[in-house]
């Protein structure tokens, strides 16, 4: 919990708590089901709940926002955008069901009211949104391709509807065919630990 009261100090009681459970909630599922890597569980707040905030550090979603996280697994970046704007609604999507369970059961032992959970693929998610979200899940020609007909038209934030990935690494090759549109965030500008040097955030308007 530090490190992200760390970094969003405004956080309510009622934020605090709904974070302070995560960590339970995640270690045991990552029991019985491989969520996330074995070594990392212990490092979850930061490397994970964490990172997923960094999108937070781009933008701060209006109420009424509505945001697809694309290939969500456990809940990841959703579940904990979804605590930190109460007032935006989110679904999370995977195509493997028991992800989705997990997913599922976290959102509602963590009280969060603004998250719905669909077992499908993207291809056949008809409804439009806000912002897709996606955590590492497909280079983004792939997602823009499979997913601009979820892209609304009606704009509602700051930044024009789109799409906003956490990635890693070098992006140069993936991001080429956007190269006049995308915008790439270093997430070390938001963050000092060292896991976030190699982090990156991808807006790309549709």
């Amino acid at each position: 919990m530090d490190v992200i009261k760390k970094y969003f100090p405004e956080l309510t009681e009622k934020q605090e708590y709904q974070f302070s459970v995560l960590k339970g909630l995640y270690t045991d599922w990552n029991v019985k089901i491989n969520l996330i890597s074995r070594k990392d569980i212990g490092n979850l707040d930061e490397k994970h709940i964490l990172h997923s905030l960094g999108i937070a550090k781009i933008i701060r979603f209006t109420d009424d926002t509505t945001i697809l996280d694309v290939g969500t697994g456990g809940g990841l970046p959703g579940i904990p955008l979804a605590i930190l704007f109460p007032k935006v609604h989110f679904v999370l999507l995977d195509s493997i069901g028991k992800k989705i369970k997990v997913a599922e059961n976290i959102a509602a032992e963590a009280g969060l009211e603004n998250v719905e959970c669909v077992w499908s693929r993207i291809e056949d998610e008809k409804r439009k949104f806000n912002f897709l979200l996606s955590r590492a899940v497909m280079p983004l020609p792939d997602l823009v391709k499979v997913a601009q007909k979820n892209v609304a038209k009606e704009q509602r934030n700051a930044l024009p509807n789109g799409y906003i990935c956490l990635k890693g690494g070098d992006l140069q090759s993936e991001i080429f065919p956007f190269r006049n549109k995308a915008i790439v965030y270093e997430l070390s500008d938001f963050f000092e630990e060292a896991f976030f040097l190699t982090k990156k955030a991808v807006y790309l308007p549709s």
